[in-house]
Formats: C-alpha cells, sequence, structure tokens
C-alpha cells in the first residue's frame, strides 16, 4: 500500500474472523458494502502488498526476499482475485501456481537452503503449508469454479474465505454441497463514529493539523464528513486528497465545512 494502513475496528473482527476459519479448517463468507475494506484487511492479513511482486513475477531472487519469506510463513495464506472472465480451469491453473510458490517461498523461510538435502524439502514430496486461501470478488466465481474449490477443501484441507457484496450468502445457498461446508459468515461493516475520529485524526495530523472535536469549525466538518462518506473508507480516503487540494489552490489554513462541500463537488459518489 502506498499509505501506512490503519488498524479499525473492523480489520481485527476481520483477523479474528479469519483465524477462526483457519483453526477450523472450514469455510467462510465475508460481504460488506463496496468500500468498507474488506480487500485491505485480506490484503494485510496475507502480506499481500509484500509478496505480490514476487509470487507474481518469480524473478531472481535478493537478500530482501527473506523477509517476504517469513511473512508467508507467518500467514500462511494466499489472496486470489479472479478476473471477470476467469474460467473454472485458469481458476485452478492460478491458484495452484499461487499455493505452490507460495509453498516453496514458506519451505525456504523453515529449511533455508544450504541446511538439508533436496530429499528434505517438503513441497516436493507433497506437503503443503498454505492454511487458508481468501478469494475475493467472489461474486465473479461461476457455479463450477465454486464446485472447484469445494473439491480442493475436501481434498487438501485448506480452510477457505470467500469475500464479496452484501447478498453473498443468500446467492451462494443455491449450491447446498457448497453451503452445507460455510462454518462462518462475517459482516464488515462500516467506520463507526469512534473509529471515524481516530481515521480523521490522522488525516488532520498528515496535513499538519490537528482535530478538536469540541471546536465548533472542527466539529462542523467532522459532521459533514460522516454525512459525506457514512463511514464508508475508500470513499474517505478519496476525499481527503481533494480536500488538500482545496486547501492548496485557495491558500486556506482550516478545513472548514465549506472545503468539504467543495472537496465532495469534484467527486462522483455513487450509494454508499
Amino acid at each position: 500500500m502506498s499509505q501506512r494502513f490503519i488498524v479499525t475496528k473492523e480489520h481485527r473482527r476481520f483477523t479474528e474472523f479469519a483465524d477462526a476459519v483457519r483453526r477450523g479448517h472450514t469455510i467462510g463468507l465475508c460481504f460488506g458494502s463496496a468500500g468498507v475494506g474488506k480487500t485491505l484487511s485480506a490484503r494485510r492479513y496475507a502480506h499481500y502488498e509484500k509478496a505480490h511482486d514476487l509470487l507474481t513475477y518469480w524473478g531472481p531472487r535478493s537478500d530482501n526476499d527473506a523477509k517476504i519469506y517469513a511473512a508467508l510463513d507467518r500467514s500462511r495464506t494466499v489472496l486470489y482475485t479472479p478476473s471477470v472472465l476467469t474460467t473454472p480451469r485458469t481458476l485452478k491453473d492460478e491458484l495452484t501456481q499461487a499455493i505452490t510458490r507460495t509453498n516453496m517461498c514458506i519451505e525456504q523461510h523453515l529449511v533455508p537452503p544450504g541446511t538439508a538435502t533436496p530429499e528434505a524439502w517438503g513441497w516436493r514430496h507433497g506437503r503443503n503449508y498454505v492454511e487458508l486461501i481468501i478469494v475475493d470478488e467472489a461474486e465473479r466465481l461461476r457455479p463450477a469454479a465454486l464446485e472447484l474449490l469445494r473439491d480442493r477443501y475436501d481434498r487438501d484441507d485448506i480452510a477457505l474465505i470467500l469475500i464479496g457484496m452484501p447478498g453473498l450468502e443468500k446467492q451462494f445457498s443455491h449450491y447446498p454441497q457448497f453451503y452445507s461446508r460455510v462454518g462462518f459468515a462475517h459482516q464488515y461493516r462500516p467506520l463507526g463514529q469512534d473509529e471515524l475520529l481516530f481515521v480523521l485524526e490522522r488525516h488532520w495530523r498528515s496535513l499538519g493539523k490537528t482535530l478538536d472535536p469540541d471546536d465548533f469549525t472542527d466539529a462542523q466538518a467532522i459532521a459533514a464528513i460522516a454525512r459525506i462518506t457514512r463511514g464508508n473508507f475508500r470513499l474517505l480516503e478519496r476525499l481527503f486528497p481533494q480536500i488538500q487540494r482545496v486547501l492548496k489552490i485557495n491558500e486556506l489554513d482550516t478545513i472548514t465545512n465549506d472545503v468539504i462541500e467543495a472537496a465532495q463537488s469534484t467527486l462522483v459518489i455513487g450509494v454508499t
């Protein structure tokens, strides 16, 4: 991520949910409105930002890769996002590749090269270290792809989390063979008032300012942002660059209700 990750209560709840699914070797469904932070939490949990380039491009190794190996060993998780036109065959191949590469990285951490004979390398003899697969944008999955995931879950005993929009749990209820294996369902909610204040304090601080909820101007600004974003994390992250832009263009020092309204006018905001 280009910016520092903010650990919210919803992220902690997601982590607890993912840990429970992983420990229970079951299937979990995570659903919530667009932009509330589901994907960010999944990426954080799987150490996706650290490992993405290595697992995707699979190029020459460097000494810095040891940190990635250690992170993957801690998470034991693969994050996969199907494309809009992903076929079951493509899903199978891409998921197998991601799991294989993750296993190789974990093995590099557990048994560094030169410390064991080739016969001791677990992944070459069918050993699997991955304990959890997280599939984002799960609405894109076709029935055959769901059946493929169910089969992998049954055969390999790897826990599975599917992430999507509200209604995901109802969508999958039409597939009884799959749905009967679901052990947990988790709703990812927007930011509450206390969390919103916490996030806003960080944004104010990043602009070199101090947020005071007891100050009338700041209180108005907080109320305006709460009304515009309704606790939607992505919308909040989109709004603040525009606020910064309005302040700079107009040579202003204070974030007021008018500044926020001007920033909002530059955004295309759908239903949150």
